[in-house]
């Protein structure tokens, strides 16, 4: 567990040994859950009896370890309370949260007989999830207190409850809940201890915001991807862009509806749907743009690739390895010329037109000026320090999340005031998914096959930063070529190891996490705001630790 990037404080390292230890298995027996409750229809509230039989019954569906049957019967009661829970208006729900987040040694807040007295100190998550659910209209109180929540749903001050706290005490309190038949989420925290644990921060915000009337104009995000999915099937890019009759339309289209994570495109719609006042008015129009940013993206990968040397994308030949350069250059070159061609007809008015354009203009400059400086870089390769390969990173990948998001805020008709958040949750958001791309690449094998002609790594860079000796003495000549795959590449991955590379890059992007969060606090959108922090739980996922690749390759 990396230190908290709020605090810079090191976090108790002791998981609860009845809850998974990953969020992959965290999802994988909620997946399960769900699908038994579909085929089963158990009613609820089921006391807690019940809700083992229950629970059992699921860990073994998913082949998961008994002791996790406990952490089952939570999400099984969560479920059958979800629905009551959405349809019950905010302002008669209460939050409650542990003490145990708080930084024990820093924290400025007293206490009086209901619980904690947050400062809003920012030291910790109790302030981010209680400053948001109190914007919400929730109650909210730092306590482990039963009784208190027993007194405040007698006098009708609350209706539902949302807890997060460590398993004991959830067990503690069931018998409580379910004597009052309380309709309540809770979620467990990950690691024991008593002071400076942990959340799945996600699980506690879809928890906060889950509605069925979604008043505040929530986006439904798996929805959302699912719809965004649809535009890029070969029949709806037909219909928007035409019949292709050249052979370079032919090529451009086939490349667009080709395989990807589509995570630009969402981004414009997710953003466009938070923002948009018109009731989906402006439908026609966003899958336009978002086409257009899925031009821009991918051109800009055919020309990658080109520049990399890369002979396969999505499993598939590249467009150049297929085609020869000179066709894959023209295809990049006309999907740009499309991108702009899509925006410049969109029909929102003159102003609004102008500065989509602009945008994207700015956008696809700032992205060539980060590529330039890497391919100047591979040219006359040196030794490269943290913070510049960091910067590299910024202005690689950040302009494409910016354009992504600005243009959605734009379309919308809200792009002017959000241009420096934007930009700055950006800078944060293309860092941090870069870094996770490089250790992805790692552990993969990606570069394996070009350790000769490593492109500017920050795990290198840190292995560089930490090494002594002879170890130092390798991995400064990767970044000069001279290291030949064969030769290395088992000492690499043990320097990686013995100098703990993996966790340190993996606490940079935490703290990139934590940043593109921090960039939020001034939204003043509780939709889009609420959106952003999802994108965010989206879009990074857990990383495992790095390790020896027969282990690697077992456990895949």
């Amino acid at each position: 567990m990396p230190d908290d990037p709020k605090t810079n404080r090191q976090t108790v390292k002791l998981p609860q040994e009845n809850i998974p230890a990953t969020k992959q298995q965290r999802n994988r027996l909620l997946k399960a859950v769900r699908e038994y409750i579909s085929d089963e229809k158990p009613i609820g509230p089921l006391p807690i009896e019940e809700l083992r039989v229950h629970s059992e019954k699921i860990v073994a569906r998913a082949g998961l370890d008994e002791t996790y049957t406990d952490f089952a019967a939570v999400l099984v009661s969560n479920e059958l309370w979800r629905g009551t829970i959405a349809a019950t208006p905010y302002d008669k729900r209460l939050l409650l949260l542990p003490k145990c987040f708080r930084d024990h040694l820093n924290c400025p807040a007293a206490f009086d007989e209901l619980g904690l007295l947050c400062e809003n100190c920012g030291r910790c998550l109790n302030d981010e999830f209680k400053a948001q659910a109190e914007e919400l209209g929730y109650a909210v109180l730092i306590a482990e207190g039963s009784p208190v929540v027993m007194s405040m749903v007698k006098t009708g001050q609350i209706e539902a409850v949302v807890g997060v706290s460590c398993m004991s005490v959830l067990e503690n309190v069931f018998p409580y809940m379910e004597a009052g038949a309380i309709p309540s989420i809770a979620i467990p925290l990950l690691y024991d201890g008593c002071a400076n644990t942990t959340v799945d921060v996600e699980w506690v915000w879809e928890a906060i915001y889950e509605n069925s009337t979604e008043p505040t104009g929530m986006v439904n995000i798996e929805q959302l991807r699912t719809e965004v999915e649809s535009w890029f099937t070969e029949g709806s890019l037909t219909k928007l862009l035409g019949d292709p009759q050249s052979q370079v339309e032919k090529l451009a289209l086939k490349w667009l509806a080709r395989a990807g994570k589509r995570w630009r495109p969402f981004l414009t719609a997710a953003i466009c749907d938070a923002l948009e006042q018109d009731g989906g008015k402006l439908r026609d129009g966003l899958i336009a743009t978002a086409v257009a940013v899925e031009c821009f993206h991918k051109a800009s990968l055919i020309h990658d690739d080109i520049e990399d040397g890369d002979s396969t994308r999505y499993g598939q030949k590249t467009l150049h390895a297929e085609f020869g350069i000179p066709i894959a250059l023209n295809v990049g070159d006309f999907l740009l010329g499309q991108g702009y061609d899509l925006l410049s007809k969109l029909d929102v008015g003159q102003g609004r037109r102008l500065k989509m354009l602009s945008a994207a203009a700015e956008g696809h400059r700032a992205l060539c000026i980060g590529q330039g400086k890497e391919l100047a870089w591979l040219r006359e390769p040196e030794l490269l320090s943290s913070e510049k390969v960091i910067e590299i990173f910024r202005q690689k990948t950040a302009p494409a999340f910016d354009v992504a998001l600005k243009l959605g805020a734009y379309l919308a008709g809200s792009g002017d005031s959000l241009t420096e958040i934007l930009a700055r949750y950006s800078r944060a958001l293309g860092v941090g998914y870069q870094i996770r791309d490089d250790i992805d690449d790692f552990q993969s094998g990606g570069q394996d096959s070009r350790i000769e002609t490593i492109r500017p790594s920050l795990l290198f860079a840190l292995a560089g930063e930490r090494a002594k000796g002879e170890q130092k003495q390798l991995i400064d000549s990767i970044w000069t070529s001279v290291a030949k795959p064969a030769d290395v590449l088992a000492e690499i991955e043990t320097i990686f190891g013995e100098l703990k590379i993996q966790p340190a890059a993996t606490e940079m992007m935490e703290a990139c996490k934590a940043e593109a969060m921090c960039c939020l606090t001034d939204l003043d959108s509780i939709a889009l705001k609420s959106l952003l922090r999802r994108v965010i739980s989206k879009i990074f996922n857990d990383i495992p630790t790095i390790k020896n690749r027969s282990d690697s390759a077992a456990s895949r």
